[in-house]
């Protein structure tokens, strides 16, 4: 019997709610879109997310059950509310303070990426691991700049397959070209840039990752998972 209540895939995504709801109570979204439709939906979510908690199924039952299928379509439900296949798009038209509602989509993008892609991350199986709780893919780095509020600091525009996604790196020697690979995190704002990731690295970021862009990269260090799994950790306890 597989222990639910300790499964890092269900935890992350019941945590992210918590960030969906911060950002479409912050007042920051302007334009045409359903809030109330939306809270509605990441409402349910949360409760049926509660009951597979204390479900003790198997990952493959799990995976297969009709909970399952109606997280995803819930989510499919919020982003509807949202306004749609444009939402962000829509927010970033409309928004008054440009760093906030940056920062308010990519906590939005974290929690539908979580909740969206849940019964992949779950049928990996029996996994006992807090980094199981998000998704580690292959990514291309497509543009990299330094961070304007910060020297030691740049910024990078990464291909991660169906969309990319900006991240705030401390290596200043990451540079387009380079194959990385990405943990999808909790965004940070790094003075006043949203990070939706970090790339995974040891002494320094990896650089030559093998694997389909956007897929899970292949043979890379264990160790360089450790910085990513303890801000899942943290991030599950709320710090």
């Amino acid at each position: 019997m597989w222990d639910t209540s300790r499964d890092y895939r269900l935890k992350v995504a019941d945590k992210s709610i918590s960030l969906f709801m911060k950002a479409v109570e912050s007042g920051s979204l302007l334009g045409k879109w359903n809030k109330k439709l939306a809270v509605q939906m990441a409402d349910e979510v949360k409760k049926i997310l509660q009951s597979l908690i204390y479900s003790y199924l198997e990952p493959e039952e799990l995976a297969s059950s009709p909970e399952m299928r109606l997280i995803k379509e819930k989510g499919k439900n919020i982003m509807e509310a949202l306004g749609g296949e444009g939402w962000a798009e829509m927010f970033l038209k409309e928004a008054r303070d440009k760093e906030k509602t940056e920062e308010n989509i990519a906590r939005i993008k974290f929690f539908l990426n979580t909740i969206l892609k849940l019964k992949e991350r779950i049928m990996l199986g029996k996994i006992l691991d807090p980094i199981i709780g998000i998704d580690i893919i292959v990514g291309e780095v497509m543009s990299s700049a330094g961070h304007p509020q910060a020297d030691k600091l740049q910024i990078c525009n990464v291909n991660i397959g169906d969309r990319s996604i900006r991240v705030v790196t401390n290596d200043l020697e990451v540079k387009g070209g380079d194959h990385v690979a990405v943990a999808l995190l909790p965004p940070q704002n790094f003075r006043g840039i949203t990070s939706e990731g970090m790339f995974l690295g040891t002494e320094g970021v990896l650089r030559d990752v093998k694997g389909e862009i956007g897929g899970l990269p292949k043979k890379i260090p264990l160790e360089s998972l450790n910085e990513a799994r303890k801000i899942v950790e943290k991030f599950i306890e709320g710090k």
